[in-house]
């Protein structure tokens, strides 16, 4: 199953009707509802599935956005969060996108599990890489720096996100959905790297699955913390699915395949007929670059 993610798209349009007839117009028998969909585009959107137009392969939590909220706003309410009240409308709106998913019949929730306070150790390391620096002797020691900071304090927000998931997986179940977790770009969010294995395992639910964001793995590779192929190989067993874009060095993502360093052909190994292919293409990609993009992908991982 290939699908085409509204984050393309969702911003240019009052009607989610035209939204999703856009993305049938490339091509595309199914969407994944991103994080941007504001309540105004929902009739249409329910126009569009009820009439047989297309389908919903995914959602991407929080959908529809909070009442009030007018742009993409995935990490509004963090799971892992110090606050009370942050996590209780993390489940809240969770919940709302899990009905939502329910009524469109689409079958699994892209979701980001959290983050920990933590200084702005990537925008250094990124502004280091863009001037050369990567096998320097400042950037190792900035880079084993910001491995040990997130290690000694991400305990507090990791206990969070699992008490929070062990109320959001009772949910899901009962729904039949599943849940995609999705691997993060920014070094503070959670699980780390190093700790997905482990947390997988906590959660032998088959609602919870690995998520595969190739973008936000290529620039965790481009800033040294995995190597892409290797982290994607552990994790494979409870692969549900694939955000598809690609990177320009070192950490501009959402770019069209093929224009980027993501090695596709690499990856194909772990590509399954039963997996979610979903291209999530920023809203700056033209048409025609978003179109050599995903014939860029089929023509390695096959229609």
């Amino acid at each position: 199953m290939y699908s085409f993610s509204t984050c393309w798209n969702s911003h240019r349009h009052t009607d989610g009707r035209a939204m999703l007839r856009e993305i049938r117009d490339l091509g595309f028998e199914y969407a994944e509802l991103s994080h941007g969909i504001r309540l105004s585009l929902v009739p249409g959107i329910l126009d569009a599935v009820a009439a047989g137009e297309i389908k919903i392969s995914t959602l991407h939590n929080f959908c529809p956005l909070p009442l009030g909220v007018e742009k993409a706003s995935p990490n509004l309410y963090e799971f892992s969060s110090e606050k009370p009240r942050d996590r209780e409308l993390a489940l809240k709106h969770t919940f709302k996108t899990f009905e939502f998913a329910a009524h469109l019949k689409a079958p699994l929730v892209v979701l980001h599990l959290g983050s920990m306070e933590l200084k702005d150790y990537g925008g250094k390391l990124e502004d280091m890489l863009e001037s050369g620096g990567k096998d320097s002797p400042k950037y190792q020691k900035l880079l084993a720096e910001a491995a040990a900071k997130r290690e000694a304090k991400k305990k507090n927000a990791v206990a969070n996100l699992y008490d929070s998931l062990k109320k959001i997986v009772p949910e899901a179940e009962k729904l039949g959905l599943k849940l995609g977790c999705e691997n993060r770009e920014a070094i503070q969010e959670i699980p780390l790297e190093p700790d997905f294995e482990n947390f997988l395992r906590d959660f032998p639910s088959p609602a919870i699955n690995y998520w595969h964001d190739c973008g936000h793995a290529q620039i965790k590779q481009n800033l040294g913390f995995i190597q892409h192929v290797e982290f994607l190989s552990k994790l494979a067993p409870r692969l549900a699915g694939f955000h598809i874009h690609d990177v320009q060095y070192p950490a501009r993502d959402h770019c069209p395949p093929g224009s980027g360093d993501v090695d596709f052909a690499a990856l194909k190994q772990f590509v399954k007929p039963e997996h979610i292919k979903v291209f999530e293409l920023s809203p700056r990609v033209p048409v025609e670059s978003a179109q050599r993009g995903i014939a860029h992908v089929k023509s390695i991982w096959g229609e």
